[in-house]
């Protein structure tokens, strides 16, 4: 098992690129399924879980070849066909073993009963940050005329022809949005999702099966109309940069002063992500198609107009995204003022505080969903600790904090980071960060 070793209390400087959207990519890689045509995709970064679907797709006999001469620093340009796909693998415990990691491979269940007739859906993997219900795949699928039996540890989805219908989602979830309708494409008649999700990544997923041949209207709202068709053809398709990293990237810029330019971080995709650090205190100024995050000695937070105490609540798009709670709470630790944190959507989310707590941070968890964060002001650095990543976001946040603490802190588990976050280290090191894997 790998570890950060992180020297902190350096300031950062530089510029850096954000990687393709790694949400985005789990679903346009699943998309793929719906074709036997080539696709390709472009700007996929290397991670471990989309590195951990593609090892799923070419199991299940999907051909991927990958264009070297078209890497950049967001990604990897590949080419998919799934011209020959093997049904056989679902049932095989090597496949569902694998999946059953691999959160996002929920989203292959979609485009296979569309095209195939039928799907096995592992109980899947991913962060242990609450529960994270499956009902609204299931009860989607249901509606368009899917069977679901769950049979030994995993669900088992079958169909003889999806038929489109209207649904109004119990929950606007975004992969539940994304796999109906990856389904609903190639269903006889019209569907329309009431409570669609319309984060930029359901955006682009649409946007992408438009490109294919698909008659998808109300692309960017909550309310998509879904005009089957008898097939897709290939197509090619770049993912958006990263809004999580874009998000990360600015916390760190904050924590350790860095001077920093997020290259082309497309601030038309990022709602209101630059005014929640705003809000913080951080200067988050807009160069062209780039974001300039000063040096700043101190950063102050904003009370309400009321003068009562900021509160930062996540929220379906286009409200704050829940995987940026994390860096927010870390940010607001060297802050000047008070932050109420509300976590709404997860329930372990906010458990990692206690090692922020360690270094020194002024935390108080009220309750599993919100914490109150007094800002030091940099009076008070954090110190050096050793500790473990829980999850994807938590494990971030904790690297930020090294970053910005005086002495030496290491960090575990870091397969968690690597997960989400491509060459995080690396990438750093380029900044001026002192950050060895060990």
């Amino acid at each position: 098992m790998a570890s950060f070793e992180i020297t902190g209390g350096r300031k950062l400087k530089g510029e850096i690129t954000p990687q393709g959207a790694k949400n985005e990519a789990l679903q346009v890689l699943c998309a793929v399924m719906l074709t036997a045509e080539p696709v390709r995709i472009s700007d996929v970064p290397d991670i471990r879980d989309i590195n951990n679907l593609i090892e799923l797709m070419q199991m299940l006999g999907v051909t991927v070849r990958q264009d070297h001469s078209a890497t950049t620093e967001s990604g990897r340009t590949f080419e998919f066909q799934a011209a020959n796909i093997d049904l056989d693998v679902l049932d095989d415990p090597g496949y569902r073993q694998k999946a059953g990691t691999l959160r996002g491979s929920i989203m292959l269940a979609g485009p296979l009963l569309a095209r195939f007739g039928r799907a096995v859906i592992p109980q899947p993997g991913g962060d242990k940050i609450g529960r994270r219900r499956l009902d609204t795949h299931f009860m989607g699928l249901e509606r368009l005329g899917t069977t679901v039996e769950y049979k030994r540890g995993a669900y088992i989805a079958t169909t003889k022809r999806l038929k489109g219908c209207y649904m109004l989602l119990d929950e606007s979830s975004v992969t539940g949005t994304a796999n109906i309708v990856m389904a609903a494409v190639l269903a006889r008649g019209t569907t329309t999702i009431m409570n669609a999700a319309c984060e930029p990544y359901v955006y682009q997923l649409c946007k992408m099966l438009n490109a294919m041949g698909a008659r998808i209207s109300g692309v960017g709202s909550n309310l998509l109309t879904i005009r089957g068709v008898r097939e897709l053809h290939g197509c090619e398709h770049r993912l958006l940069p990263d809004m999580i990293e874009v998000g990360s990237f600015i916390g760190m810029a904050a924590m350790t002063q860095a001077d920093l330019t997020i290259k082309n971080a497309q601030l038309q995709h990022l709602g209101i992500i630059p005014q929640v650090f705003r809000r913080l205190g951080v200067e988050v100024w807009q160069h062209g198609p780039d974001l300039y995050i000063p040096s700043q000695e101190h950063y102050e937070i904003e009370r309400f107009m009321d003068g009562s105490i900021m509160t930062v609540a996540d929220a379906p798009w286009p409200g704050f995204t829940p995987d940026l709670i994390s860096i927010a709470l870390v940010t607001a630790t060297q802050a000047k003022g008070s932050v109420l944190i509300h976590q709404k959507m997860f329930e372990s989310r906010l458990f990692f505080v206690d090692k922020l707590i360690d270094m020194g941070a002024q935390i108080i968890l009220c309750d599993p969903h919100r914490a109150t964060v007094i800002g030091l002001d940099r009076e008070h650095k954090l110190r050096g600790l050793r500790m473990a990543s829980p999850d994807i976001r938590a494990g971030v946040a904790l690297l930020i904090a090294a970053l910005s603490a005086e002495g030496t802190s290491r960090i575990d588990n870091i397969e968690q980071i690597d997960r989400g976050y491509q060459h995080i280290d690396e990438r750093l090191r380029k900044l001026g960060a002192e950050i060895r894997r060990v």
